[in-house]
């Protein structure tokens, strides 16, 4: 069976990185997380103390910086300049800054050609939010990944429980987070959030993981055979 490239697209909370992830293990395929190279760059600046609402301050340090992801491990393990930050890129302080560092042309360019380099070969899942029109405008398969605002936030306080239960956090914060997100994402001048045209959309706000992985095996299969 043919090996492809699908990218998917989406909004925070989606459940992207989580399907994304066993998507590719079900195929045999790489996994890519774009978000949490996004996330693990904002994420070692916020700890260098570097004012991420000055571009410039940014980009001298950003081109000094090598993200890595390993995929050997039951998690992905993030490294920065081979800083494990695994642990603190779901951080409220990083979410609340990674679109506003995302949005810079130069921390774009600079990851983004690193994913097209490992997309080369195809047998690759990638997600994030400008995959299908910016980084795998060629991708084989493009699917645009949404839910309603509410099960998105459901869905990260779930997860943000289960990773910090002694830092608790209301749905409605996340909620607030999440609306933020997406104004954010969906009006920045550089690679905003939407769908492709040639995206498959797909709201999972009523489905569970499994049937949403089903579906998705079931677009693949469809594009390879």
């Amino acid at each position: 069976m043919k090996k492809i490239a699908v990218a998917i697209d989406g909004p925070a909370g989606a459940g992207k990185s989580t399907v994304a992830k066993e998507l590719a293990q079900r195929l045999g395929y790489v996994y890519l997380d774009t978000g949490a190279m996004y996330r693990a760059l904002t994420c070692e600046l916020l700890h260098r103390g570097v004012p991420v609402d000055q571009e410039e301050k940014v980009c001298s340090v950003v081109r000094n910086l090598t993200v890595e992801l390993k995929n050997d491990q039951e998690e992905p393990i993030v490294t920065v300049n081979d800083r494990d930050v695994s642990a603190h890129i779901r951080r409220p302080e990083v979410s609340a800054h990674v679109s506003q560092v995302a949005a810079y042309a130069c921390v774009r360019q600079h990851l983004v050609k690193e994913q097209q380099r490992l997309a080369e070969n195809g047998g690759i899942v990638m997600d994030g939010r400008d995959i299908g029109t910016v980084v795998l405008p060629r991708a084989e398969l493009k699917v645009f990944l949404t839910a309603s605002v509410e099960e998105r936030a459901r869905r990260r306080l779930v997860q943000w429980n289960e990773n910090h239960p002694d830092e608790p956090q209301t749905l409605a914060q996340i909620v607030q987070n999440i609306q933020e997100r997406d104004r954010k994402d969906t009006e920045r001048a550089i690679s905003p959030l939407r769908q492709a045209e040639d995206a498959v959309l797909l709201d999972t706000t009523c489905l569970t993981r499994e049937k949403t992985i089903d579906t998705l095996i079931a677009m693949v299969k469809k594009v390879t055979e």
